[in-house]
């Protein structure tokens, strides 16, 4: 949990949307359209979870939203466990 990304940010960050290679993406047709679902977010359910406090600090430090960043962790592992 401690190693730093290597990724350049300021790289991504300086990056406009005509400097993006998009040209392996399909287009959208009417075919996708005719079989995409909507899908509208749950509510919540308030629990309360018991961290180690370096899990719990590395989290609170991804920003505001970490609860969302904690919550998408365990719906990964969930839908990856949930298959099995």
């Amino acid at each position: 949990m401690n190693r730093n990304s290597k990724t350049n940010l300021d790289r991504f960050d300086a990056l406009t949307d005509e400097m993006i290679d998009v040209s392996d993406i399909p287009p959208l047709t009417s075919e996708f359209f005719a079989s995409a679902k909507w899908r509208m977010p749950k509510n919540k359910v308030r629990v309360v979870v018991e961290l180690e406090p370096e899990i719990a600090d590395w989290y609170k430090a991804q920003g505001e939203r970490y609860q969302d960043f904690l919550a998408v962790a365990l719906r990964a592992y969930a839908e990856e466990h949930r298959r099995g």
